[in-house]
């Protein structure tokens, strides 16, 4: 049983990708009112409209959003960032706060530790180590509070290392007070089991090729580049591939549905580990489009 959904309560919906939850908070939305304000971090980039599955325009005409597509394909973002862009909606229309980067979330609700900017030189040479070695340049706490098989988490918490001669747990022990505590909000977790969201990954990717998803990939092909950021969306390499020659359209989509099926495992199991106290949506026994009327009562 879900408590009842006052027009003031931030709302907080997290869940896997392809999983249904931008359509929950949209529903929300038009239902009680409230900004649909993006927590993913690759749709905060430019460029990757369609492979990232930002709002279509038909969904922007019906709530306000926020955070979607603002930083230029090339820039740089991290979760810093995002709570600086975040932090000035807290106090205007009720925020309806929507994504996949469970990180997003927990700095959010737990606080985030105020670690200066790695300069580019390091993050360059770690981009050039492979796992394994940044695994052996982190201490051991921050091995345990982090997922090792996710790149990107092992490499951040390198470059912390690297650049302040201070371990990731030892700035997140010295966290300053969260920007909106769990306790002020009603979170909500969708759990989507994989026999269930396996199919809609892929019916999901075929879709984003039937909408021009190739054309989005050849309009980005000039200045792509394989260490930027926004280069992480989901397919995004596979794609490319494609469009050089290197692999068929065919084979393109099949590695491009398992990147993300991988993506969504990853997401699953951060979710598991980080959001206990949020309430849970089974997705395969609830009719998430009925949820947000079970909300307003």
């Amino acid at each position: 049983m879900l408590p009842p959904l006052t027009p003031d309560t931030p709302v907080l919906i997290a869940g896997p990708t392809a999983s249904g939850k931008s359509a929950l908070a949209l529903a929300i939305a038009r239902a009680q009112g409230g900004v649909v304000v993006n927590a993913d971090a690759l749709q905060v980039f430019d460029g990757w409209r369609l492979l990232t599955a930002r709002p279509s325009d038909a969904d922007l005409a019906q709530a306000p959003h926020a955070l979607y597509g603002h930083v230029p394909l090339k820039g740089d973002y991290s979760v810093g960032h995002w709570l600086r862009d975040v932090a000035p909606l807290l106090g205007g229309a009720r925020p309806i706060i929507v994504g996949g980067t469970g990180l997003y979330f927990t700095a959010l609700t737990e606080g985030l530790a105020e670690i200066p900017p790695v300069p580019l030189a390091v993050r360059a040479r770690g981009d050039a180590l492979p796992l394994p070695a940044l695994l052996d340049g982190i201490d051991a706490a921050t091995r345990a509070r982090i997922d090792t098989a996710n790149r990107m988490r092992v490499q951040r918490a390198w470059e912390v290392q690297e650049a302040t001669g201070r371990s990731l747990s030892d700035w997140q022990d010295a966290t300053p007070p969260p920007l909106l505590p769990l306790d002020r909000t009603l979170p909500l977790l969708i759990d989507a089991p994989r026999d269930w969201l396996t199919p809609r990954i892929a019916r999901r990717f075929d879709m984003m090729l039937d909408a021009g998803v190739l054309a989005e990939a050849a309009a980005i092909r000039p200045q792509w580049r394989p260490t930027d950021r926004s280069a992480r969306a989901i397919g995004a390499a596979e794609l490319m591939a494609h469009l050089d020659g290197e692999m068929s359209l065919t084979q393109a989509r099949a590695a491009a549905i398992i990147a993300t099926r991988q993506y969504a495992k990853r997401q699953r199991t951060w979710f598991r580990a980080r959001m206990r106290g949020w309430h849970r949506l089974n997705a395969a026994e609830t009719d998430l489009s009925g949820v947000a009327a079970a909300l307003i009562r």
